[in-house]
């Protein structure tokens, strides 16, 4: 099966297993062995059996029928939470909802997202695109004697990052956050921040912490609990985000539970014996459900 990706990134061609900042996007092109197209892309001389088209969020007036010229079928892959779109001004609602309408496939990122799409437009084939982790660029990681907490996000409604801290704070260590571009200013007289972070830095950085929390309402791709699972770092997170609920099952809560969040983070504090069951059980259920031999099972046109 041939795959092309068309996204709004200024590169045409593969991406290399060893690339540093493996995200998402790249991660399911490398396990497709998928050429990429951006926007400047003029000259395509290939045909391919699907098209997958990451809307850009800042340019949602596209012409899905257009790639017809070089793919037999087109799908659509979700981009940011599913209520996103929403936000944009009526002509461009409009422009979003027809492209949706018009592919042959809608890719998405959760089970709660596949359910909003295919009510949404009625369509006949929604289907989740998991997430991914390509580990090649990784390289040795460090054992190290865990400590400290790292939430999943800086202090606004988008990554819930103040929800986090407080949580966090229950697990009696320094907490810690990365450095997104949502930062607000005077987060660090709370927790310490993180440098800016390649993929492959970040996932270095993260070996080092002992817990993670991400109270995040915005469900998307969930790489962080995803990331997190890999390296068999339990976290505290939402249900309606796959990556969290499928690979933390014991340590996921409902939407806005933070009174049951607190209780599991007291009990992870306390009792080391629950803290390595969970980080043996989300190792193991990694290996089960997010490998990339797992993807590339689960991936079918």
């Amino acid at each position: 099966m041939k795959v092309a990706f068309f996204t709004e990134m200024n590169f045409s061609g593969k991406v290399s297993r060893e690339h540093p900042n493996m995200r998402t996007e790249f991660a399911w092109m490398t396990a497709l062995d998928a050429d990429h197209y951006g926007p400047l892309a003029m000259q395509i001389d290939k045909r391919y059996d699907l098209g997958i088209v990451i809307i850009p969020k800042k340019n949602p007036n596209l012409d899905i029928s257009k790639y017809k010229r070089w793919c037999d079928k087109v799908a659509v892959m979700q981009e940011g939470p599913n209520w996103y779109w929403q936000d944009y001004n009526l002509e461009q609602q409009v422009s979003y909802y027809n492209a949706l309408a018009s592919a042959d496939i809608i890719y998405v990122h959760n089970e709660s997202d596949r359910k909003y799409y295919k009510g949404l437009i009625n369509h006949p084939d929604v289907r989740i695109m998991p997430s991914l982790m390509i580990d090649d660029a990784i390289g040795k990681l460090d054992t190290v004697d865990r400590k400290g907490v790292i939430i999943g996000g800086n202090f606004v409604s988008w990554y819930g990052g103040f929800d986090s801290y407080v949580i966090a704070k229950e697990l009696d260590e320094v907490v810690h956050a990365p450095s997104m571009g949502r930062r607000q200013p005077l987060e660090e007289q709370l927790l310490n921040h993180l440098p800016y972070l390649e993929w492959k830095g970040w996932i270095h950085k993260l070996n080092e912490f002992k817990y993670g929390v991400h109270l995040m309402r915005t469900h998307a791709a969930g790489t962080f609990a995803l990331n997190c699972s890999y390296l068999g770092i339990p976290c505290i997170g939402y249900y309606g985000l796959d990556t969290q609920q499928i690979l933390h099952p014991d340590t996921t809560v409902e939407l806005g539970d933070l009174d049951s969040a607190r209780e599991i983070a007291k009990k992870i504090r306390n009792d080391e014996e629950f803290y390595l069951y969970l980080s043996n059980k989300t190792k193991s259920l990694y290996l089960d459900h997010y490998t990339e031999q797992q993807f590339k099972l689960k991936f079918n046109i």
